[in-house]
């Protein structure tokens, strides 16, 4: 059993991928080829953003979209402290300051209501999370945001296909980036990533930065990185754009028919009403969960913990100031979570395995 199957999805589109790195190979251009234009405007008018740009992987488009809004030393950005480290590390990598605010032990998304006691005069953009494959309440975070006068950076990097009141995650922030890692949803093969925006200036601002600054050779007006996406990987992607969404709805029908068969055995996904949910884990809770994860691990089940640690009690961000104790939502979830196989090929009666194992287990230690 494969916690994420990419090679039975790589089996069924393979003539569309190799027909795409095939054409990439013929005409040469490995840097900035056609296909990185053609990917963008298909990602645009998938998500209803005006603009979608390309980029080396999520990490980068993070770090260029906080560039692009001029937030450096001295400023600060509110996020979570329950998400992988690229969130927090773009902040330090542009010289500005984390602030950590918790998360909602249901949804594992920001809690937008310590979101505004975090606020200060420093404050300079809102980051929150999607995490697991499910998106937060933009509009009423937009509300806030627009309030304070601030940006809101939605990090798409899980929820790239899911929605909210039939709104696509990536349409409906300031700036919002996600990650084409290949476990992810939709995946390349290596590393990549976009940025998404409706604002003119921003869209050329991200795609000078992305370019070393300039978006005319030897002609830098910003000090840019080399953030761009490589021409093969927008091949990949485009091969396997066509077949996306009918992945999305597998994985909304899997992640369900797990909720319906582990309800009143474990934590499962809450979903908040309007969502749809990609599950780009799905992630349950349990008291015991090391204890569960070695026994799945026996029965031939694999398992991810996505995070065990919480980012303010990462090494890295000591300096911070924050203790263990200062989000208690967070740590409990990081203590507690643990995340199935899951992918658009999962067959049921793998499902039944894994679903057996753990109430094996659970009604073992009850």
């Amino acid at each position: 059993m494969d916690f994420i199957d990419l090679k039975t999805q790589q089996d069924r589109y393979r003539k569309e991928i190799e027909s795409g790195i095939a054409a990439v190979l013929a005409h040469g251009r490995y840097i900035n080829g056609p296909e990185i234009e053609k990917l963008e405007t298909e990602l645009a008018k998938f998500v209803g953003a005006e603009y979608a740009i390309g980029v080396a992987s999520g990490t980068d488009a993070l770090e260029i979209a906080l560039r692009s809004l001029g937030i450096g030393p001295g400023d600060e950005v509110v996020t979570v402290p329950f998400t992988w480290i690229s969130t927090a590390e773009a902040v330090a990598l542009v010289g500005a300051k984390t602030v950590f605010v918790d998360i909602e032990a249901d949804t594992y998304n920001i809690d937008l209501k310590l979101i505004e006691p975090a606020i200060t005069p420093r404050t300079k953009a809102i980051m929150p999370v999607n995490l697991f494959g499910q998106m937060i309440d933009y509009t009423a975070l937009n509300s806030l945001a627009e309030k304070h006068g601030l940006p809101v950076i939605e990090d798409a990097a899980q929820s790239f296909g899911a929605t909210r009141d039939g709104r696509m995650s990536c349409a409906d922030t300031t700036i919002a980036c996600t990650s084409f890692f290949p476990a992810k949803p939709l995946g390349c093969y290596g590393d990549g990533g976009a940025l998404f925006t409706s604002d003119a200036q921003l869209d050329e601002k991200i795609r000078t930065i992305r370019n070393h600054g300039g978006m005319v050779r030897h002609h830098h007006t910003l000090v840019g990185m080399n953030g761009r996406l490589d021409t093969l990987q927008a091949a990949i992607l485009l091969a396997k754009l066509p077949h996306f969404a009918g992945e999305t709805e597998a994985r909304g029908r899997i992640g369900g028919r797990y909720s319906e068969l582990l309800d009143g055995v474990c934590g499962t996904p809450a979903i908040e009403k309007g969502n749809t949910h990609v599950y780009a884990q799905y992630t349950i809770r349990h008291p015991d969960r090391d204890g569960l994860g070695k026994f799945l691990k026996e029965r031939g089940v694999p398992t991810a913990v996505y995070y065990p640690k919480c980012l303010h009690e990462q090494p890295v961000f000591e300096e911070l100031g924050y203790s263990l104790g200062d989000f208690p939502v967070s740590e409990k979830a990081a203590a507690e979570v643990i995340s199935l196989p899951m992918h658009p090929f999962l067959s049921e009666s793998d499902q039944d395995t894994v679903v057996e194992a753990i109430r094996e287990y659970t009604n073992a230690g009850a």
